[in-house]
């Protein structure tokens, strides 16, 4: 199976070895992984931000990139879920209508695509200690990502999950939310970061680095005796 990894922005420059551990463990499962290195971003920030024709632009280019490979696979939600769900809005009425549709069924997030593609749920990974997971907005509310996750983490050795009060509500990053709205933001984040820290749990592991970072910001200020890990660190462990 051919697999082109995309790698966000913030993954790239703030959280590679996560990108590195996600192919590792598609190599695992017997995929040939390619990165394309003319990738850049997928156009979300500029779309969020009100600037469409200049995120038209970055979401052309994505297209191109990302043309031809049998899947797409990203370790985050967030990017997967505007590809999905806004390239529709942003190439409305256009030549590119179909090439769009064709790369919404083609893109996966990480952990959708070990659990409903290859259809695996033990990577044979281990990581001794509690987690809670975090329901990331996009995991759960653009790409209906719920039961993926917790059936992969439920089959780590060593690993005792356990759910956090009110899991599904945000963390209060949000992208550029977080920037126009930081007094909300940071008590968004405080409460989750909270609610993670009373399970008792060493690590709060997410789908998103986006919220991880948000979260992990949180957890530094307070002190907090907790941990935040990408799905694709904990996969990777052990083997």
């Amino acid at each position: 199976m051919n697999i082109q990894i995309f790698i966000p922005c913030f993954v790239d420059q703030l959280y590679p070895q996560t990108a590195f551990n996600m192919a590792k463990v598609l190599k695992k499962l017997g995929c040939h992984v390619d990165y394309n290195t003319n990738q850049t971003c997928c156009g979300q920030p500029a779309f969020n931000a009100g600037f469409w024709d200049e995120s038209r632009a970055v979401c052309s280019k994505f297209l191109k990139d990302f043309s031809g490979a049998d899947y797409i696979v990203a370790p985050s939600a967030s990017c997967t879920g505007f590809v999905r769900n806004y390239y529709g809005k942003i190439f409305d009425n256009s030549s590119m209508h179909n090439e769009v549709k064709d790369l919404g069924r083609r893109l996966f997030e990480f952990t959708e695509f070990l659990t409903n593609i290859l259809k695996v749920d033990d990577l044979g990974a281990t990581l001794n200690g509690k987690a809670t997971y975090h329901d990331s907005c996009a995991a759960l509310r653009e790409c209906h990502i719920k039961s993926g996750p917790r059936a992969l983490l439920n089959k780590v050795k060593g690993l005792e999950l356990v759910e956090m009060k009110d899991v599904e509500t945000c963390c209060g990053f949000g992208g550029t939310f977080a920037v126009k709205f930081e007094p909300i933001s940071i008590a968004m984040g405080e409460q989750k970061a909270l609610n993670a820290a009373d399970t008792g749990a060493q690590y709060i592991i997410s789908t998103d680095l986006s919220c991880l970072m948000h979260i992990d910001g949180v957890i530094k200020n307070k002190g907090l005796n907790i941990q935040t890990m990408h799905i694709a660190d904990v996969l990777a462990r052990g083997w």
